[in-house]
């Protein structure tokens, strides 16, 4: 419920004609990124560019991949920009974000590198917010003044989450899992060693509570 609200939020502001400045806080596993690939996508139809932008290449790459796969039958193409690119590749890239060509991006630091410019930037995502530093946010948005910006975040500096209280930022809240993420039951194990030198067993408990206790002699 609360993802479908984030992205109905989302939504509205991207069409109310006014730039968007919205904070998305949840859990991992909660949907951050699934509301961050629709408003990607809504922006490409609507003819301007979006980029999300990742903290660590594996982060960006596992976005990447899942991407592709959902644009797949829609024909957009999503490039990846980051180091371990060959440089042919991301000055491919480049030219392509720069004459407007390529219309989708999934980027990491590479992004602030001089050179690097969009024909028409509509949206730009901030992927774990809290590991970008506050000089690389505003040289991003002082670059695009006009574009709209999404932030995810588990844990928000406070900094972003003063500004998100006050009413400078909007802000959703994903506070409940999806239904099929719902996470399951916690278990625990318990460990013990028979005798000093043997190996360690292990079982699985239930984190159930009995009501009863049995008493001693």
């Amino acid at each position: 419920a609360d993802e479908l609200k984030a992205i109905e939020a989302v939504k509205q502001d991207m069409e109310q004609g006014r730039i968007m400045d919205r904070l998305l806080v949840g859990d991992v596993g909660f949907g951050k990124p699934e509301v961050a690939f629709r408003a990607m996508f809504k922006t490409v139809m609507d003819g301007k560019q979006a980029v999300l932008v990742a903290p660590t290449t594996i982060l960006a790459r596992q976005h990447h991949e899942n991407l592709v796969k959902r644009l797949e039958p829609f024909g957009i193409e999503c490039a990846l920009l980051t180091r371990l690119q060959t440089s042919s590749e991301n000055a491919e890239t480049v030219r392509r974000l720069g004459d407007g060509t390529l219309y989708m991006a999934i980027a990491t630091h590479k992004v602030l590198s001089r050179g690097v410019e969009f024909k028409d930037l509509g949206l730009l995502v901030l992927d774990e917010e809290q590991r970008f530093g506050v000089e690389h946010k505003e040289t991003l948005k002082a670059r695009n003044p006009l574009v709209n910006v999404l932030t995810l975040s588990a844990t928000p500096i406070p900094r972003t989450l003063n500004m998100a209280l006050s009413g400078v930022r909007d802000i959703s809240l994903l506070e409940t899992a999806p239904r099929p993420r719902r996470c399951r039951p916690h278990s625990r194990r318990r460990c013990w060693r028979p005798r000093r030198g043997a190996d360690c067993r292990c079982r699985r408990t239930s984190r159930r509570i009995p009501t009863r206790w049995s008493r001693t002699p």
